[in-house]
C-alpha cells in the first residue's frame, strides 16, 4: 500500500502543478485582455484539457484517503462491523466502476488518435488528454480493490508530515 500511496500522492501533486499552470495562463489572458488587448490563444481549450486530466489525477488520492462523499443516513446507527462491510462493498463497486471507466477512456483515446481529432483553436490532439487520464483512473480502481480485499483497516502513514 505504500507504493500505491506514493503514486496517489504523485498524481495529486502533478494535478496541483497542472491547475497552477492553468491558473497562471488564465490570469495572464484576463490581465492581457483587459489591459493591452492581448490574450492567450486557446486559453479556454487549455483549461478544458488540463482540468480533465487534473480531475482524473486527483481521484487516486481521494480514494486512498477515503474522502469520497458518504451518505450515512441509513447506516449512522449501524454497528462498526456492518459499516466496515458496507465500506468494503462500496470500495469493490467503485473499483469496478473506475476500471471500466479507465477501459472506456482508453478506448475513447484510441478512437480520438485514429481519427486524429484535435481542439478547434490550437489543434491540440485530444487523445493526449485521454491518455493522461487512463493511468490515474486505473490507479484509483486498484486502490479501491485493495481497500475492498486488503487488511481490515488500512491506515495512511503520516510520516511525511513529520
Amino acid at each position: 500500500m505504500k507504493f500505491l500511496s506514493f503514486l496517489a500522492q504523485a498524481c495529486a501533486v502533478l494535478a496541483g502543478v497542472i491547475l497552477t499552470g492553468v491558473t497562471l495562463v488564465t490570469c495572464a489572458s484576463i490581465v492581457g485582455r483587459n489591459t493591452t488587448g492581448w490574450t492567450v490563444l486557446g486559453d479556454y481549450e487549455l483549461t478544458a484539457v488540463a482540468a480533465g486530466a487534473a480531475i482524473a489525477l486527483f481521484m487516486p488520492w481521494c480514494q486512498l484517503r477515503s474522502q469520497n462523499i458518504i451518505v450515512d443516513f441509513f447506516t449512522a446507527r449501524a454497528s462498526s462491523a456492518v459499516n466496515a462491510r458496507l465500506d468494503r462493498f462500496g470500495a469493490l463497486l467503485l473499483s469496478a466502476m473506475f476500471l471500466v471507466l479507465a477501459w472506456r477512456t482508453a478506448t475513447g483515446g484510441l478512437s480520438a488518435r485514429n481519427s486524429m481529432t484535435t481542439t478547434m483553436m490550437l489543434g491540440f490532439p485530444e487523445w493526449i488528454t485521454y491518455a493522461a487520464m487512463v493511468p490515474p483512473l486505473l490507479l484509483t480502481g486498484v486502490i479501491a480493490l485493495v481497500q475492498a480485499f486488503g487488511p481490515a483497516h488500512i491506515e495512511i502513514e503520516e510520516e511525511d508530515a513529520a
